[in-house]
């Protein structure tokens, strides 16, 4: 995110002698984005972050792709099985070049921490609750949070409550929509969320323990690594690189005298993607207005819809944690008698997840297990 947080002791200079009370140095490390040409954050360790004790082996991530058939799908994705923690829960069940979507249902604190070298992550909490706990400071998690976490951000979560969580890890920096950004960064008046919605970390005590393991995914592979002194020996940090949280709830739409098309529902957009909240809202309110989307094809996109809660206005047999998948080239809208069934009506309770993307995505094997087979012919007559 574009603006400056500090948090803890920093010098009055980056780059200068920063010593504690026994005059024993302060190690600096920044962590940027683009080289030196993009987003960063300066923070000072008690110990040196650069010393490693052990590098472990690494183990391939396994993709199996289904042998798919040109069509839309419904996945009834909480039928699937899934435990553990917020890593190993995972289900990957969507991905390209530039994205993978899975889902998580995790009953387990995690025990190792773990940095993503290569991925930008957004993680959208379904239900549940519990805490995030990272190099950068901690942050409660919430029913409904989205937590963006930029690659190379070392951390755990721990779980209070059963946690249902929808996944989007993305190859390119996730970003807040540039066409709700001033020149300078700042979200505009007219975004549908401002800065004042957006949860920043909270640095706790410096950790001085040792040695400490990092789980790290890269290049399709996690890798162990044991460093000499826990990561999270911060005494302080600056910048405007870190991990933050946005509550679905704090999205405010924007409606019209007629419908509005999915643009405006736009939340993050990251390299080859967007991410879009539907959330409860006034319908249209032209006389004639129908307040159901049109049909629409997909030409240059493919698009998931993870459904979270409420009730559908266009959609028949869908329930929480239903995801749609509707591929570039095939028309897609309302499901028969919802045109109708919505003129009239003045507002709609429902809330999703969508994400659109701009290169076809492949869909793993395991959605197999979940996958409504009549749903392609759900739009007949």
């Amino acid at each position: 995110m574009p603006f400056y947080q500090q948090q803890g002791e920093v010098p009055n200079k980056r780059h200068i002698q920063f010593r504690d009370n026994n005059e024993s140095l302060y190690y600096e490390e920044l962590i940027s984005r683009k080289g030196f040409s993009s987003l960063y954050s300066n923070a000072y360790h008690i110990n040196p972050p650069t010393a490693v004790n052990k590098v472990g082996k690494y183990q391939k991530i396994k993709k199996d792709p289904l042998d798919s058939t040109h069509r839309h799908y419904h996945i009834k994705s909480f039928d699937l099985k899934s435990s553990g923690d917020a890593i190993n829960a995972r289900l990957s069940l969507f991905y390209n070049d530039d994205v993978e979507l899975s889902i998580a249902k995790i009953d387990k604190s995690m025990n190792a921490l773990y940095r993503n070298g290569h991925n930008d992550e957004i993680i959208f909490i379904q239900s549940g609750s519990g805490r995030f706990y990272s190099n950068f400071g901690n942050m409660d998690l919430i029913k409904g949070d989205y937590i963006v976490i930029p690659r190379g951000v070392i951390w755990k979560m721990e779980v209070d409550e059963k946690m249902n969580q929808f996944i989007i890890e993305t190859n390119g920096p996730v970003e807040t929509p540039t066409n709700y950004r001033n020149s300078h960064g700042q979200l505009l008046e007219h975004s549908p969320y401002s800065e004042r919605d957006i949860r920043t970390p909270q640095l706790d005590k410096p950790i001085n323990d040792s040695p400490c393991a990092i789980k790290t995914k890269l290049n399709g592979r996690y890798q162990d690594y044991e460093y000499v002194y826990h990561p999270f020996d911060i005494i302080g940090w600056d910048g405007c690189y870190y991990p933050w949280i946005l509550n679905i709830k704090d999205f405010m739409p924007i409606t019209g005298k007629i419908h509005q098309p999915p643009p405006v529902h736009q939340t993050f957009q990251a390299p080859g993607l967007v991410v879009c909240s539907f959330v409860p809202r006034i319908f249209d309110y032209h006389p004639e207005a129908i307040p159901a989307p049109y049909a629409h094809s997909n030409i240059d996109s493919d698009e998931v819809l993870f459904y979270s809660a409420g009730e559908f206005m266009s959609r028949n047999n869908i329930e929480e944690g239903s995801i749609t998948f509707h591929p570039s080239g095939l028309p897609h809208g309302p499901h028969p008698g919802k045109i109708e069934e919505s003129i009239g009506k003045d507002k709609t309770n429902e809330l999703a997840v969508m994400v659109d993307t701009f290169k076809p995505l492949s869909i793993s094997s395991l959605a197999k297990e979940a996958d409504d087979e009549e749903y392609p012919m759900s739009w007949k007559i």
